[in-house]
């Protein structure tokens, strides 16, 4: 399952909004991309997997800036996604346009875990 939200529709635009190449991807499978909007400025979750672990990318800017130069993937894993979901505002933000992706996530976190 491939999931992209808002303003990220494809892999591509993970790509040119981070300003990362194809080789920083090679391998992995993006399962969840949102990019969302505020008033003045952005944020962003991507999830991705490889293999039996999941990876995830989180970014922000304000409007001077974009997503560039903020890729760094963590490790993460299911049962701290759902405890951010649950507990915290993972996916949860009403602020940032589309922000509420939280019941998509535990959709793909579901089916990834098959």
């Amino acid at each position: 399952m491939n999931v992209f939200l808002e303003n990220f529709g494809s892999r591509q635009d993970v790509l040119r909004e981070f300003n990362i190449t194809e080789d920083s991807l090679r391998g992995y499978k993006i399962l969840l991309a949102w990019y969302g909007y505020g008033s003045y400025d952005g944020a962003a979750f991507v999830l991705f997997s490889r293999g039996r672990k999941l990876y995830e990318v989180n970014g922000s800017h304000c409007s001077c800036y974009g997503l560039e130069d903020q890729w760094s993937p963590e490790e993460t894993s299911v049962e701290a996604l759902m405890h951010r979901i649950n507990e915290g505002s993972l996916g949860r933000d009403t602020y940032t346009s589309g922000g509420t992706f939280g019941d998509q996530l535990k959709e793909v976190l579901q089916q990834w875990k098959g």
